[in-house]
């Protein structure tokens, strides 16, 4: 993606291990909408998606150079435009990479830019896209232009229907899978996880189940597949009895937890692993890609889906995310206690029940109007432009209530006027796995003047993706985006826009944004 693209900032260093500073960018609030030259078309796919509009064309007129085959281009001036104007992917509402970055800053150092995911950081704020009436998603662009030349963002965005109530969606089966090794003795890891599974016992139906694996050196299922019901109390006193012990086998507690899923597997129910770890396996399989093929016949046979929770200060970040993208999942990180409570009591329902399977998203440029384009983020959720349709390709689990944003940075060409860009997303009823298409489109005369004139929410959007962008620009595999800010600049806007929205999750955005200011003022200079 980013790796032709030619910085043009001055980079300085930010905490020593980061240099701070150009981005460019995407993340959402409350108030997002789609731009006043968005349309959409719905309906089940059932002659390969013709029905729907076309991608643009492969070749663009003048006979380009090939780019790479995922059609990302090359932001800097001079490069000539990839023959390929498609951007394909699979959905993605992980956010654990933006609660990790949170918690590593707070502790005072920068994260490891390979950690920053800027996707993540964008998804994790609240968005007000239009819903679809029905199951499935509805799909919003709009646009801004940035203060460098002919460079503006462009957003895509996709939202599901919330449940119209807790008791709409099926009944759970959940298998928790819980490290008890002894990293999680750490406050903060298996004190959290015993906390949360309390609350979340008292809150979920008496219709659903639970079952409780843990793993150290070696995997227990120490409560088979329990119906709530009245015996809560028994779930309790499982939960009260998880204690931190030896080393962490990882891949013995998937294994085990997925055949407790297995055995205990409810028809008609949402049936799904959730792993809670710190990630830092060191005994056994510690390759997601193993991890995964052992228990491939349970992922694909009964559909039981993974949904991963990080926490930790020391985090194996890659290998949860892993594990997540290819087990038909997600995951998030939860750093304190109110992050715990609000994944595991506010956000389960979310995170239980399904819209979509192997939903992917095509995002067709045209060559007529657009130069260049680059999708930032996404990076290890490519899929090939010609699998967009075909549904043997794994795409992401979708539920219902998610919103999903993809941000571009886009050069239109000089004087360009008229069409810009189709989305399109594509996903498998989760029951049926009937496939199903929906679109929406935008055009240059939509584009907003500014990206700082823009609502408060696309602002939001900007400032989540700047940042993730400068948190990661000490990795030579990514480049600067346009019309970047400084860090100072950027806190700047992070408060203000905190201060106009009063919203509780801008707000620990700015003081995020302010922390690793503070580090890039500091340049290691720091009394620590």
């Amino acid at each position: 993606m980013g790796k032709n693209h030619t910085r043009t900032a001055t980079r300085r260093r930010l905490g020593g291990p980061l240099l701070a500073l150009t981005v460019a960018g995407a993340v959402l609030l409350t108030g997002c909408g789609a731009g006043s030259g968005s349309n959409s078309s719905d309906g089940a796919d059932k002659s390969g998606g013709r029905n729907l509009p076309l991608p643009a064309p492969a070749q663009p007129t003048g006979g380009a150079a090939r780019g790479d085959e995922q059609g990302e281009q090359s932001d800097a001036p001079e490069a000539t435009p990839s023959a390929d104007y498609l951007s394909t992917f699979a959905l993605d509402v992980d956010t654990a990479s933006y609660g990790y970055a949170r918690r590593t800053l707070a502790g005072g150092r920068a994260p490891d830019p390979a950690t920053v995911r800027p996707e993540e950081f964008v998804n994790s704020f609240r968005q007000d896209y239009a819903r679809p009436d029905g199951n499935g998603f509805s799909v919003s662009v709009d646009g801004a232009r940035t203060d460098d030349g002919r460079w503006s963002l462009v957003r895509v965005g996709l939202a599901t229907r919330p449940a119209d109530s807790e008791r709409e969606r099926p009944p759970a089966a959940l298998t928790f899978v819980i490290d008890t090794s002894g990293s999680m003795a750490e406050p903060g890891r298996l004190d959290l996880a015993r906390e949360s599974l309390d609350t979340m016992t008292d809150r979920l139906r008496d219709d659903d189940s639970v079952a409780l694996v843990t793993f150290s050196d070696e995997a227990e299922t120490v409560l088979p597949m329990t119906r709530l019901g009245d015996h809560r109390a028994r779930v309790h006193r499982a939960i009260a009895g998880l204690e931190p012990t030896d080393s962490t086998n990882l891949g013995a507690g998937v294994r085990t937890g997925y055949a407790t899923a297995v055995h205990g597997l409810r028809e008609g129910a949402t049936n799904r692993v959730v792993l809670i770890s710190d990630g830092l396996a060191n005994t056994g399989d510690t390759d997601a890609d193993t991890i995964l093929e052992r228990i491939s016949s349970a992922r694909r046979e009964h559909g039981i889906t993974l949904f991963g929770v990080g926490v930790g200060s020391d985090y194996g970040d890659a290998l949860m995310e892993r594990l997540a993208d290819k087990g038909d999942g997600h995951t998030t990180y939860v750093a304190d206690r109110d992050d715990a409570l609000t994944v595991f009591c506010d956000q389960l329902p979310q995170n239980i029940d399904l819209t979509a399977r192997d939903a992917k998203a095509q995002v067709a440029f045209d060559p007529e109007t657009v130069e260049q384009f680059r999708l930032i983020g996404y990076d290890d959720r490519k899929v090939a432009d010609e699998d967009f349709r075909d549904d043997r390709v794994d795409g992401g689990e979708v539920g219902p209530g998610h919103t999903v944003t993809a941000l571009y940075a886009v050069r239109t060409r000089p004087g360009a006027s008229g069409h810009l860009a189709t989305a399109t997303v594509r996903w498998l009823d989760p029951d049926s796995r009937a496939p199903h298409e929906r679109s929406g489109s935008l055009e240059t005369g939509d584009l907003r003047g500014g990206v700082w004139d823009s609502p408060s929410s696309f602002q939001v959007t900007a400032v989540a993706a700047y940042f993730a962008d400068a948190l990661r620009s000490g990795d030579a595999r990514w480049n600067s985006l346009p019309g970047v800010p400084s860090l100072g600049e950027l806190a700047s806007r992070a408060r203000s826009l905190a201060n106009l929205t009063e919203d509780e999750d801008v707000s620990a955005l700015a003081t995020a944004v302010g922390q690793a200011r503070d580090l890039d003022d500091c340049s290691g200079d720091c009394a620590r």
